[in-house]
This record gives C-alpha cells, sequence and structure tokens, in this order.
C-alpha cells in the first residue's frame, strides 16, 4: 500500500500539481512566476507530470506578444479519492476524481443498529460496487478521507468519545486503522467540521485568507482557517463552539449536566425538543398537538412543519435560539476576526428565520462592524459539504 507521499516523490513536482490546481488551468508563463523555478526546471517538471500521468495540454493562452503559451490542466481521471462523513443522524460516502467532481455516492442512516462495525462492513461493500460500476482499476484510488464527529485523535485514526449516536459501540473507534486494512489504500481522519471547510474552500472560497466554519445541528460544530490552512489547537477543538459559556447561570449541558450555561445548552436539535415538549406540557397551543399523542414524541420534524405553519410556540422556540446562536457567532467573530463566515447543518440549511435572525444578531453585536466588513453565507456544498472535503483532505495531502 503505497503511502499519499509517496505517488508523487518530487518535491518540485508536487509544488506545480498543487499550483495547477488550485488554478484550475493554467500557462507555463504563470507557472513561472508562481513557482520561482528556472524555465528548465519548470519544464522538466511538467514534462515529468504530464507522462506520468498527473496533467495534460489544455490548449493555447492569450498572446502577449510572442508565442502562445500552452495551458496545463489536472488530468481528472489519473486517481480517484474517497470521502467519508461520519455523522449522527446520517453516514455518506462520495467517489471523486482530482477536481473533487462527484462521481457515485452513497448513504446511510444511523439507527439504533448501526453499529461501527456494520458501518465499516457497508462503506468497504459500497467502495467496491463503485469501482466496480464505474470501471476503476483499484490501483488508482488514491485514498480515502474521513470527516467524522468529534472528539477524534487524527494522528492515531481513532473517534474518541463522540456525543448523541443512536447506536452503541461509537467510542474509541479505530476508524482509520480498520478501514486501510479492508481496503488497502491510505486513510487520513480528521473532524468533519474542518473537513466541510475544506470542500467549501475548494468550491470557490480560495480568495479568502481567514474563513469560519460553523455548522449546528444535533450539535455544535466549527473549524477556522487562516491563509489556506486549517487551524489546530492542542487538542480536537471541533466541539469547543458549543461549551462556550454565554450564561453562567443558565441550563445544564444535555450530556454534561457538570457545564451550566453553554452555548450548546439553548442552540441544539435536541434542545429545541426538548423545549418544544416542556412547553406542551406545560399546556401551551401549537399545532404539534394535532401530530404527536406525546409530547415526548416530538421530533425535528415536526418542529418544521409547524414552523412552516408559522406555528407561534415553535416560531419562538427558533427565535430564542437563533438570537443565541447569533450571540455566539458575534462572540466568535470579536475574537478571531474572519473575513468570511460560513454557515452549514440542518438549523441553517432547513429553514430561513433562523439563518437570518443569528446572522443580523452576530452582526448588531460584533465590534467594528460594518468598517470590519464581515461576510456571511450558506454553505454551498449541503449535505455533501463533508465527506466532499474529506476527499479534498487526501488530494491536499497528495501535493504538500
Amino acid at each position: 500500500m503505497p503511502n499519499l507521499e509517496e505517488w508523487i516523490p518530487n518535491r518540485k513536482a508536487k509544488q506545480i500539481l498543487a499550483e495547477i490546481r488550485k488554478r484550475g488551468i493554467v500557462s507555463k508563463f504563470d507557472l513561472l512566476d508562481l513557482s520561482g523555478l528556472t524555465s528548465s526546471t519548470l519544464t522538466r517538471m511538467l514534462e515529468e507530470l504530464t507522462s506520468t500521468g498527473w496533467i495534460e495540454e489544455s490548449g493555447l493562452g492569450e498572446s502577449s506578444g510572442g508565442r502562445r503559451p500552452l495551458l496545463y490542466r489536472l488530468k481528472q481521471d489519473r486517481g480517484f479519492v474517497l470521502g467519508l462523513d461520519v455523522s449522527r443522524s446520517t453516514t455518506r460516502l462520495v467517489l471523486c476524481d482530482l477536481q473533487l467532481e462527484k462521481i457515485d455516492s452513497a448513504s446511510w442512516q444511523m439507527t439504533e443498529r448501526m453499529t461501527p462495525d456494520l458501518l465499516l462492513q457497508e462503506v468497504v461493500r459500497a467502495t467496491r460496487k463503485m469501482l466496480a460500476k464505474h470501471s476503476i482499476d483499484p490501483d488508482k484510488l488514491l485514498g480515502m478521507g474521513i470527516g467524522a464527529v468529534g472528539p477524534v485523535d487524527r494522528t492515531k485514526g481513532i473517534m474518541l468519545n463522540p456525543l448523541y449516536f443512536p447506536a452503541e459501540g461509537w467510542n474509541q473507534v479505530q476508524i482509520g486503522p480498520r478501514l486501510e486494512r479492508e481496503l488497502g489504500v491510505s486513510v487520513l481522519l480528521d473532524n468533519g467540521a474542518n473537513t466541510a471547510l475544506l470542500a467549501e474552500y475548494w468550491a470557490g472560497s480560495q480568495q479568502y485568507r481567514h474563513l469560519l466554519y460553523v455548522r449546528a445541528g444535533v450539535g455544535l460544530r466549527s473549524a477556522m482557517m487562516s491563509n489556506g490552512q486549517l487551524v489546530y489547537g492542542a487538542v480536537d477543538m471541533e466541539g469547543s463552539v458549543g461549551h462556550m459559556i454565554i450564561q453562567t447561570d443558565g441550563p445544564p449541558h444535555p450530556e454534561r449536566p457538570h457545564v451550566f450555561g453553554c452555548l450548546e445548552s439553548f442552540v441544539s436539535i435536541p434542545v429545541l425538543e426538548k423545549q418544544a415538549a416542556v412547553r406542551l406540557k406545560q399546556g401551551r397551543r401549537s399545532v404539534l398537538t394535532e401530530w404527536v399523542d406525546n409530547p415526548d414524541h416530538v421530533g425535528f420534524p415536526h418542529l418544521l412543519k409547524a414552523l412552516s405553519a408559522d406555528d407561534r410556540l415553535v416560531t419562538e422556540l427558533f427565535t430564542q435560539a437563533a438570537t443565541y446562536f447569533g450571540i455566539g457567532l458575534s462572540n466568535l467573530l470579536n475574537i478571531l476576526h474572519p473575513e468570511k463566515v460560513i454557515l452549514g447543518g440542518p438549523l441553517i440549511t432547513t429553514n430561513e428565520l433562523f439563518y437570518q435572525i443569528s446572522t443580523q444578531t452576530a452582526l448588531k453585536n460584533t465590534l467594528y462592524y460594518p468598517a470590519y466588513p464581515v461576510t456571511f453565507t450558506r454553505g454551498k456544498l449541503s449535505d455533501d459539504a463533508l465527506a466532499v472535503g474529506a476527499a479534498a483532505m487526501v488530494i491536499d495531502r497528495l501535493t504538500s
């Protein structure tokens, strides 16, 4: 099993490939300026990458007075990568080419029966089926990236002790080593927020130096990028945003009762479901009573349906959660000062109310705004972001 670093052993060739990947199509003249290499060295590197099938010529560029320059681009089918998003509700697998174009995908609902053993069996089976379906030689499979619910040990490829998984066994899962053995390729692991941010970066945010990604759903997950590089701390930081204390005498965290008043105690799907159940038991009127016999059976789909019906109770709950989320975002803006904030996750993508209130609240409480012109946007890739970003992680390692 070749390591990712061994696919392209020449460091200068990696540098050239990275520049071509970043720009899509680029001329030899531009590569001279970008790489700082001599013309003879660049020519040799381009010939090497062309002969080994990593790049191909793409016509001629515009002339600036002399001979029209050759254009180069990645040869998309030179290799293929897998991206796996292991989340609490749905797990997704994507097969991509070198330009991160999705070729195929599969998904699984994370029910009470979906243990790590069963999921890994399904992933291996789906991978082999995809390769056969698209007539892809297994030798062209460069590797797999995994974006998983944190905390994770990236070095050892282990999911540590994530919360809220419906099935048993999701602690200390050696997901990286196990899939390496089954698939015979290198497997990289990171938390899902980081891989989602990578995907959004490659999907059109490369002009920004400082990016913040926050995903709001069953929990709160975040990632930060500076100068095109993910920012890491001494420990996995994915879930840290949810533990930002915003009210010291607030409610306890749903799974960590010794922590009071943290952001995730006010903003998450389980909290919204619990608050709706409590209000119904207190006698609040709502269309929810027409759909469930027991308040404890209220689920997120019920809440979204009630929100679409302008139900007063549910609108109130979402407004309150969005306001708290906006306060948490403003704290991040005041500390990190990103140029662009990308928001994702079910609470963002399923309704307009939450997105609008949270972003307006964040800007209202941000120091230096509007002199500090931060941009908010929803993620471009929606449900595929974490998996596609995991695949991008493999290509990043290939060219680094």
